[in-house]
This record gives structure tokens, C-alpha cells and sequence, in this order.
């Protein structure tokens, strides 16, 4: 088959969970409102006015339900500040590949992600033991060989329409693949190895099935009211990290006046002051994202790290979002700078080989491994840095290890390069700038 810029996209599973805003979340006659508040008190004056207060999250953000006749009437209520409608949010899904692998083969070498910012040397000093890490994402596989030593079952959460549940079921594999990156055990004979292989991970599911279009098909869903309420539960469950491979695709700058991005700002900031390094993928646009005003969320959220995918050669992969002051570092996401160079075989890591190997559900995808491509592919090696650094400094403030991570890369002069930040991640490094 030839392979268009598309069909790569498809076939390769570019991922990072591009979200597309599909309509207001409605709870049964009324609205979900993202509410930013001020001031004490504000929660009885909402509930006064007729509203009801989903969630307090942190950072004075409320998730309100209410009448939709007339939102003018919850916006002067006294303490509220910006609101806005919360809104469905689609996953739009790339297909589905494997790799023909089994849990009897050892991996590693398959793992250029892994060499290239000398995980292997990190573990001599720290391997995440004691740190545990979050993956907002589509739910982790806790069956997984390479996962199941790791993954706290019990603690795994859905978040749906405003109900938090317990079901860390992964109902795609984007999150047992984004995890086994993270953190992967490691037995020294079989399987992966993540970047953190002995760090606990948590699942915050906030993807699920439903038929919005009343078409008899269902489709992958969140809302940006489950992501936040998602944030601000890893923060609650003490997270070293919480690790957001999702994001939007580039938005205008008019969006900026809206109470979303104020909410999401507030939740993060929240949740770093608890001490939760919020990690999240920059985006497969091919986008920069310092000019004209565009940008993406989470990613271009201040307080979340922005994380754009290299290959193997280090440079930034085609598909990645960019942009001076918007990325903190660049970490391996699979591919090379050109689509072309991509599909190649005659590079030191032909096509399939560059892109990420990683752990999927064996159930969904008749493997138990798959190479996907993405910036949602770098920001767990990120997040399992993370990880390692707070395993070597427990009381490490988020700002000390997020600069431990930015000092650690290597490959730019300074920290503001467009492509990559502070530079291409390097675990081991971290390390070095990580023991305070």
C-alpha cells in the first residue's frame, strides 16, 4: 500500500488522543457548567440560586448543573467568576496495529526510546520505587505480564459525566500502551522495560462509549469536566505525576477568553502545589504554537509540562506540535523528521522500528505489544522520569524536579529551543540534578 501522510497516521497510530469538541454535556433537562469562583461562601450561593455543585475541585473550580435558560443567572451569582458550558469531547482513533510478539521475548533491544535517554543507566541510581504515577487516559490493562506487578488495581477510577467510579479497564489500549512506557516491570528476561519499572501506576480513566448522536453507534467520549476532575484526583491521591497524552487540536486565540482554559489553569496550578507534576503531550499538528496566538490544551496550559516527540536520530518528528516558550522538553515519540524518512528502510531504525514499542491489551489487539507513533508516546518517558527523580527525592518540590528534567536533557543550547525545549530528555541525567 502507499503510504500517504494519512494512511500513516492511521497505520501507525499516530496517537494522542485528539480531542474534537462535539456539544454541551447535558445532564438530563439542565447543563454541566465549568465554573471558575472567588472568594468564600460561593457554594451555598450557587446552591441558593438553584444550581447544584458537582465537584469542588481545587483552584476555586466548580462543576455546576443547572438550567440552561438562562446561564446569565449563575454568572451573577456573587463569588462566580468566568463560566462556561462544559462540553463532550470525541477521541478521534487511529487504527489499530501490533507488533507479531510475545511475552516469552525479551524487548529491549527493540527499545531505542529507552537507549537513546539511557534508562538503562538511570536504574543504577533509581528505578521508581515509592513514587506512583497516574495515567489519565483511556484505562490500563492490569492483566498485562508487563503491567500487572505495577499497576494499583484497587485505586484505578472512572470519571463519567461527573460520577467517579471504581473501573480501570482500558476500553482501547492507548493507556496500557502510554503506561507500559511509564512504567513497565522489568524481570530482566521478557517483555518491555518502562522508563520507571518499579513505580505504582494509578489508572484515571476518562474515555467511555456512548451514543451522543442518538445513531445507534457508539463512540469514545470524556468531557474537559472529567479531565479536570481527573487532575485534581491524582493530586488528591498524593501522584508523583499524572500523565495527560491527550490534547486538543491548535485552537484560536479568541478561545483564551473563555473560563475553560481559566479552569484548567487553576487545576493544574492546584494540583502542582500538592505536589503532582502534571506531564502532557504537545500535539500531532505539525503546528507552531508560538505565533498567531494558537494553542493547545492541556499542553499550553502554564504548569503543565509540554512534552514534543524525537526519533531516534533526536531531532523533532514531523507530525509534532512546536513553538519557542511552549515546549519544556522533547522525548521519544517514534518516527523521523519526514514522513518519507518515517516509512523508510534504509535508516539505522527502518519502518516499524522507529516508532515506540509498548504494551497493549492482548484482548483488544491479538498481541500483547505495538508500535505507535506520537507525541503521546513522549510525554510517559517524561512522566516515568518523573518517577524516577522523586524515587531518588521523595520531598522534591514538582518546580525542582520539573528543572531537574529540563537541566537532564541534552542537544540544545539554553531551555527555549522550539523543537525541543531544554533539549531531548535524558533520564539518567535527571538523576544527577535530581539528588538535591
Amino acid at each position: 500500500m502507499v503510504q500517504t501522510r494519512r494512511t500513516f497516521i492511521k497505520s501507525a497510530a499516530v496517537a494522542g488522543l485528539t480531542l474534537s469538541a462535539v456539544r454541551p454535556v447535558a445532564a438530563g433537562d439542565d447543563t454541566r457548567y465549568v465554573v471558575n469562583t472567588d472568594g468564600s461562601g460561593v457554594k451555598s450561593n450557587v446552591e441558593d440560586a438553584g444550581y447544584a455543585v458537582q465537584h469542588e475541585l481545587g483552584g476555586n473550580v466548580y462543576l455546576v448543573v443547572g438550567s440552561s435558560d438562562d446561564r446569565s443567572d449563575l454568572e451573577n451569582v456573587n463569588g462566580v467568576g468566568k463560566v462556561s458550558r462544559d462540553v463532550n469531547l470525541e477521541f478521534e482513533k487511529p487504527e489499530k496495529d501490533h507488533e507479531n510478539t510475545t511475552t516469552d521475548d525479551e524487548l529491549y533491544p527493540y527499545q531505542w526510546d529507552k537507549q537513546v535517554t539511557d534508562v538503562s543507566e538511570a536504574h543504577d541510581t533509581a528505578t521508581g520505587e515509592g513514587a506512583r504515577l497516574a495515567i489519565i487516559d483511556t484505562g490500563i490493562d492490569v492483566d498485562h505480564p508487563d503491567l500487572q506487578a505495577n499497576v494499583d488495581a484497587d485505586a484505578g477510577r472512572l470519571f463519567k459525566f461527573g460520577d467517579v467510579t471504581h473501573d480501570e479497564t482500558d476500553v482501547y489500549g492507548h493507556g496500557t500502551h502510554v503506561a507500559g512506557i511509564a512504567a513497565a516491570s522489568d524481570d530482566g528476561t521478557t517483555g518491555i522495560v518502562g522508563t520507571a519499572p518499579d513505580a505504582e501506576l494509578v489508572s484515571l480513566r476518562v474515555f467511555y462509549y456512548a451514543d451522543y448522536d442518538d445513531d445507534g453507534e457508539e463512540e469514545l467520549f470524556t468531557t474537559v469536566g472529567d479531565i479536570l476532575t481527573a487532575i485534581d484526583y491524582a493530586a488528591s491521591i498524593d501522584a508523583d505525576a499524572a500523565n495527560m497524552s491527550i490534547g486538543t487540536p491548535p485552537l484560536p486565540p479568541q478561545v483564551n477568553g473563555g473560563g475553560i482554559r481559566g479552569a484548567y489553569e487553576r487545576v493544574v496550578r492546584s494540583a502542582t502545589q500538592r505536589g503532582t507534576v502534571v506531564v502532557a503531550s504537545a500535539g500531532n499538528s505539525s503546528a507552531d504554537l508560538q505565533h498567531e496566538g494558537y494553542f493547545t490544551t492541556p499542553n499550553s496550559i502554564s504548569g503543565a509540562m509540554s512534552i514534543s516527540a524525537t526519533g531516534p536520530n533526536d531531532e523533532r518528528v514531523f507530525y509534532s506540535n512546536y513553538g519557542t516558550n511552549e515546549i519544556d522538553v522533547g522525548a521519544p515519540g517514534g518516527g523521523y523528521e519526514t514522513l518519507e524518512k518515517t516509512l523508510s528502510e534504509d535508516t539505522e531504525w527502518p519502518y516499524p522500528t522507529n516508532l515506540v514499542l509498548s504494551s497493549v491489551p492482548p484482548d483488544i489487539y491479538g498481541a500483547y505489544y505495538a508500535y505507535f507513533a506520537g507525541t503521546s508516546m513522549a510525554a510517559p518517558q517524561v512522566t516515568g522520569t518523573v518517577g524516577l527523580v522523586r524515587s531518588q527525592s521523595p520531598d522534591a518540590s514538582t518546580e525542582k524536579v520539573e528543572q531537574a528534567i529540563r537541566d537532564g536533557a541534552e542537544g540544545v543550547n539554553g531551555q527555549s529551543s522550539a523543537d525541543l525545549g531544554a533539549g531531548r530528555l535524558n533520564a539518567d541525567q535527571a538523576l544527577d540534578f535530581g539528588g538535591l
